[in-house]
């Protein structure tokens, strides 16, 4: 979370919901806000444990925003108790039955990752929803589906996906030298060895950014990123032991930002 005080209570409500044994349950709440959202999430927390006295939730917030998302969720892996992270941003409302959908392709030793597709809420809220969302739909149905199938690199979408803890610390950890910190260390896990899985068929209901500033700063970041993440592991990539297919793949994928 980052000054989310307008989505985090309904956040929070959904995560708790998921359905998976308590005793084998934490929610951990990543929160580097700098305004109220700090106050509404410890009064949601608080609520929730009155509700739900069985439930595991940690609120843990930074003052120093070191690293971003990627500071964030490394310092939150200091104290998860987990061997498998499921990766939320506030946007999302998950729904309840996720883990019990995705946790069984962790039987396979090789898999660190499970990635969901997301689907989006407010489509329908203006042509810039509606833009978005075809943008979204072509990369979570046709490019993800066809990399995957065709045993091609893919990359977890930074949300809505399980990740093996065990398969995070052997890649190097989340590291925080690029904008796209889910890209950089998808590359990295999938050049150790790792299998990720992709599930269309269950979906991740989100919200689509509704204003232009803010679809023009997630444009930036994904464009940006996807370069930094080219610079840094594209040579590593080429070098590897991949298949042409793979590495020819790999570097149309983090290069096609150059066609801007």
């Amino acid at each position: 979370l980052f000054n989310e005080m307008y989505v985090v209570e309904r956040l929070l409500d959904s995560v708790a919901a998921i359905r998976y044994p308590r005793d084998r349950f934490q929610i951990q709440v990543l929160d580097d806000s700098t305004d109220e959202t700090r106050e509404i999430c410890q009064r949601k927390i608080a609520s929730l444990k009155q509700q739900l006295p069985d439930l595991d939730i940690e609120y843990v917030h930074r003052t120093d925003r070191a690293g971003f998302k990627a500071g964030a969720l490394e310092n939150g892996l200091k104290t998860a108790k987990g061997e498998l992270v499921l990766i939320f941003d506030a946007d999302f409302v998950p729904k309840n039955d996720i883990l019990e959908r995705t946790v069984h392709h962790f039987i396979d030793p090789a898999v660190a990752v499970v990635q969901c597709r997301w689907e989006h809420i407010n489509r329908d809220f203006s042509a810039l929803t509606e833009a978005q969302a075809l943008m979204l739909n072509g990369h979570f149905v046709m490019e993800h589906a066809g990399r995957n199938r065709s045993g091609r690199f893919f990359n977890f979408n930074g949300t809505a996906g399980l990740w093996r803890r065990a398969a995070i610390v052997d890649a190097g950890g989340w590291q925080h030298d690029t904008l796209t910190e889910d890209m950089d260390l998808s590359y990295r896990a999938q050049l150790r060895g790792w299998r990720f899985v992709y599930l269309p068929e269950i979906e991740a209901p989100a919200e689509l950014p509704v204003e232009m500033s803010a679809f023009k700063a997630q444009q930036f970041r994904w464009a940006k990123g996807s370069l930094q993440v080219a610079r840094k592991l594209l040579p590593r990539i080429l070098r590897s032991n991949a298949t042409f297919a793979q590495k020819s793949e790999a570097f149309f994928h983090l290069t096609n930002n150059f066609a801007y």
